[in-house]
């Protein structure tokens, strides 16, 4: 399987469809579910009949240059979680979404900010992205700090959306980040 881009210690991959365990053990860790579930998983039917064939479907929509890859140490083979960068459905091709997922043993390495920042890097040196941004709770302090060591800054708030409203921190809302390819090069 050919990569869609390498970092210093990861590889991201296209998804095939023998990867649904990988994505049924990554949503069944309460921990990783936390603030988009609050710790409820997925249902194992649910990625093997929307999530995985939503993901294999993008790669299609955007003819490869976008989507949601998974991510593999390098040196251990090992899948670590995945990575996105993608526009919105229906939206421009210049403006893209980022995000990640991994799994609990692999928190507190730097993959999450390797992996954003590369991407961040690839979107607007080689695929002609204007604007990448992100969206995550208030209070989820983690995904804050990766996405502002790679130079994004949070740009709005956000209304928690009603079916995660159960979630601890709901009421804070959450937080909108932004950088523009003119702000990523002044970096």
């Amino acid at each position: 399987m050919s990569a869609y881009l390498h970092t210093e210690r990861l590889t991201l991959r296209r998804f095939t469809a023998a990867d649904a365990d990988l994505l049924i053990e990554l949503d069944s860790d309460p921990e990783v579910m936390r603030y988009l579930t609050g710790g409820a998983p997925t249902a194992p039917d649910d990625v093997r009949g929307r999530d995985l064939p939503g993901i294999l479907a993008g790669y299609e929509r955007w003819g490869g240059d976008f989507g949601v890859f998974a991510a593999e140490d390098t040196d251990r083979r090992a899948f670590v979680g995945w990575f996105f960068l993608r526009p919105e459905p229906g939206g421009p091709r210049d403006e893209a979404e980022l995000g990640y997922r991994l799994r609990r043993a692999e928190w507190g390495r730097g993959y999450a900010t390797e992996g954003a920042r590369t991407l961040l890097e690839k979107a607007f040196t080689e695929l002609g992205v204007r604007t990448v941004w992100a969206e995550t709770m208030t209070v989820n302090q983690s995904s804050r700090r990766v996405l502002e060591k790679i130079g994004m800054t949070v740009t709005g708030t956000l209304d928690t959306p009603p079916d995660m409203r159960t979630i601890d921190g709901a009421e804070y809302g959450g937080v909108r980040y932004e950088i523009t390819r003119e702000s990523s090069a002044r970096r």
